[in-house]
C-alpha cells in the first residue's frame, strides 16, 4: 500500500515523521529541487502544534530551538500610545514559543529516512492510482495527500473551491542583525512581538532566530490589484521605502524609523483564503492537509492546523492500516470540525485587524473586561 505525499511542508512532512514512527512508510513530493532553494518566511507561534510534535517524538527537540521570549509582546497605537507590554519571564512555560520556520522544518526533515523526500517533483496530475510530474516522471499511489499549500493543485482532485481575496495586501521587509546596526532600534522593538495598529493598517515587527527583525505592512480594505496601483516601486527598494513612510503618514517617527532602515528585500502578498467551513465528499484514495485544505487568514493558526493534520492523519492511518477509506473519513470529520473553528476565530480577528481602533480592540481581547 504506497502513501504518497506531494509538499514537504509543515504537514505533508508532520504526517510522513508520524507515519514513520507508527512504522508506516511514505514518499514525499516536493517541487523545489532542494531543501534549501528557496527561504523558508519568518517566526511561527506553536501552541496547539505541539501535540503533532509530541507524537512526531520531536517535542524535546523543538523545545530546544524555540524562541520563549517570542512569546513578549509590545501593542502600540500609531500615535505611539503604547497600550500594552508583555516581557515573558525566562523561566516561563514554553506555552506559545516562538520558532523560525526553516528550523522546524529541518527539524521534521532530519527526522526522517533520508530516500523519503523526493526533490524536484512538481505535481502535474492524478488518476488511476498514477501519480505523473512536470520532469515527466511518475509514480504509482493507494493514497494521495495533497500538502501542497494555497496553490494547491491536488486540491481540485476533491473540490472547486479556489482561494479568494479578503481585502488585505501585505509589504515585507526587513532590518539584518540589528542589535549590531540598529540597537536603538532593537531596544524599542524588543524580543518577541511588536505591534502597531489602526486606521486601517498593521505594523508587525518581529524578531528572528538569525537577528533579523521581519516587519509585515498590512494594508486593509484594499483591492486585489492594490498592490499594483499602490504607488510602490517594487523594484527600487529606496524607493517603495519612501513611499510605505508616505503610506503612514501622521504616524509616529519612531516607527516610520523602523522603515526606513529596512534593507532592499521587499516582498508583497495578496492575502486570500478558502471558505471557513470548507468540506468535501470523502474519497478513498485523496485528501488534503494543511492549506491546501484550509487555507485561514494568517493570525497565527495556519501552521498549527497543518501539523495538527498531519499527526492526525498518521494516527488515523496507523488505526486502520488496512483500510485508508476508514482511516481518511475518520480523520476528515475530525480535521473538517476542528479547522472551520480555527478558520472562523481567524476571520474574527483578521475583521478585528482591520477596524480603525484596532489596537484598543486587540487589547481588549488580551485582556477582557
Amino acid at each position: 500500500m504506497t502513501i504518497a505525499i506531494v509538499g514537504a511542508g509543515l504537514g505533508g512532512l508532520a504526517l510522513a515523521r508520524v507515519m514513520h514512527v507508527h512504522g508506516i512508510d511514505a514518499v514525499v513530493y516536493e517541487r523545489e529541487p532542494s531543501r534549501d532553494a528557496r527561504g523558508q518566511g519568518g517566526m511561527l507561534d506553536i501552541h496547539s502544534g505541539q501535540r503533532a510534535l509530541r507524537e512526531a517524538g520531536l517535542i524535546d527537540q523543538f523545545f530546544a530551538i524555540a524562541r520563549g521570549e517570542g512569546q513578549d509582546m509590545r501593542l502600540l497605537e500609531p500615535d505611539g500610545t503604547l497600550l500594552l507590554q508583555e516581557d515573558t519571564p525566562d523561566d516561563a512555560p514554553l506555552v506559545r514559543p516562538e520558532v523560525d520556520r526553516a528550523d522546524l522544518r529541518d527539524l521534521l526533515l532530519d527526522s526522517l529516512p533520508e530516500d523519503t523526500v523526493r526533490w524536484g517533483h512538481a505535481f502535474s496530475s492524478a488518476d488511476n492510482g498514477v501519480l505523473r510530474f512536470a520532469n515527466g516522471r511518475s509514480a504509482t499511489y493507494d493514497l494521495l495527500v495533497g500538502a501542497d499549500g494555497a496553490q494547491s493543485r491536488v486540491r481540485a482532485l476533491l473540490t472547486d473551491a479556489r482561494p479568494a481575496h479578503i481585502g488585505q495586501n501585505t509589504v515585507e521587509v526587513g532590518i539584518p542583525d540589528i542589535d549590531r546596526t540598529h540597537p536603538d532600534l532593537a531596544a524599542m522593538v524588543g524580543r518577541g512581538n511588536y505591534w502597531v495598529l489602526g486606521g486601517g493598517i498593521s505594523m508587525g515587527a518581529q524578531r528572528n532566530g538569525d537577528g533579523r527583525v521581519r516587519i509585515g505592512l498590512s494594508f486593509y480594505h484594499t483591492d486585489e490589484d492594490w498592490l499594483a496601483v499602490s504607488g510602490i516601486p517594487f523594484d527600487d527598494p529606496a524607493a517603495a521605502r519612501a513611499r510605505l513612510i508616505a503610506l503612514l503618514d501622521g504616524w509616529d517617527p519612531r516607527f516610520t524609523a523602523l522603515i526606513a532602515a529596512c534593507d532592499d528585500t521587499v516582498v508583497s502578498r495578496q492575502i486570500t483564503t478558502l471558505p471557513a467551513g470548507l468540506t468535501w465528499p470523502s474519497a478513498p484514495d485523496v485528501t488534503l492537509v494543511g492549506d491546501a485544505a484550509h487555507l485561514m487568514p494568517p493570525t497565527g493558526e495556519g501552521a498549527n492546523m497543518a501539523l495538527l493534520d498531519g499527526a492526525l492523519l498518521a494516527l488515523a492511518l496507523a488505526a486502520h492500516p488496512d483500510d485508508f477509506p476508514a482511516a481518511v473519513g475518520e480523520y476528515e470529520r475530525e480535521m473538517f470540525e476542528r479547522t472551520s473553528a480555527a478558520a472562523r476565530m481567524c476571520a474574527d480577528m483578521h475583521e478585528l485587524l482591520s477596524s480603525p481602533d484596532a489596537a484598543r480592540k486587540l487589547l481588549a481581547f488580551f485582556q477582557p473586561g
